[in-house]
């Protein structure tokens, strides 16, 4: 007779809460984070452009040594990337199945009738498929320089300009950052709410900071290619 071995095995902690709705909102919520954070500091790097070409080639040539000699050369780069690549991955798949059990959990009684999408539920949707195209144009155009017309390796500032120099790419970089500060205004909200942030009084200074925090990122990336288009940077 033969025996069996198989043991009832619990699922872990993290398995029930990625698949409850409450666990994937949170994960949208703390990668929505992540990725602010790092936004932020990206822009804040940007807007060295405009102190010229030696400065911004200089800052980003100090990118790649930080933490040397306890990390080799460029290691912090790829953490951080690698940090990028599983915070976006998480936040598109957590949306993706948080619409699509939105979508089952309506009534099919009720289907020919189905709602409106709200304001903000498109902009968050459309917003994401945008800023997902746009993170593969943006790596081709300026990290791997497949689709830059006058690219040259370890020259960030004359490639940057070079990009923006042409309608078409400046034109894709301000239709997503556009998307961008709207993603932001809509998704800094809904993490608050889902982080439990939003208590009696603090509603209008977290709308307010989310209003902000879109103004500002939108402005300051867009900055770039508006002024090399206009000649500030050249």
């Amino acid at each position: 007779m033969a025996l069996d071995t198989r043991t009832d095995r619990r699922p872990s902690f993290a398995g029930v809460l990625w698949r409850s709705t409450v666990g994937k909102k949170m994960a949208m919520a703390v990668s929505g984070i992540v990725m602010l954070l790092y936004l932020v500091a990206h822009m804040l790097g940007n807007l060295k452009i405009f102190f010229g070409a030696l400065d911004f080639n200089g800052y980003a040539a100090w990118l790649r040594t930080i933490g040397e000699p306890f990390l080799h050369h460029e290691w912090f780069l790829w953490i951080v990337r690698v940090v990028l690549v599983v915070a976006v991955v998480t936040h598109a798949v957590a949306a993706y199945q948080l619409s699509r059990r939105d979508t089952a959990a309506r009534p099919t009684a009720y289907s020919h009738r189905r709602r409106r999408a709200s304001y903000a539920t498109r902009t968050m949707r459309w917003g994401g498929v945008i800023l997902g195209l746009f993170i593969v144009w943006h790596i081709l155009d300026l990290t791997t320089l497949t689709v830059n017309p006058r690219a040259e390796s370890g020259h960030p500032y004359e490639n940057a300009v070079a990009s923006f120099s042409t309608w078409y790419s400046a034109t894709i970089y301000l239709v997503a950052m556009l998307a961008l500060g709207l993603h932001i205004r809509h998704g800094f909200w809904s993490a608050a709410q889902t982080l439990g942030a939003n208590r009696p009084g603090l509603d209008r200074p977290l709308k307010g900071l989310a209003n902000g925090l879109a103004a500002l990122l939108t402005l300051g990336f867009i900055a770039v290619p508006v002024s090399v288009l206009t000649g500030v940077v050249s």
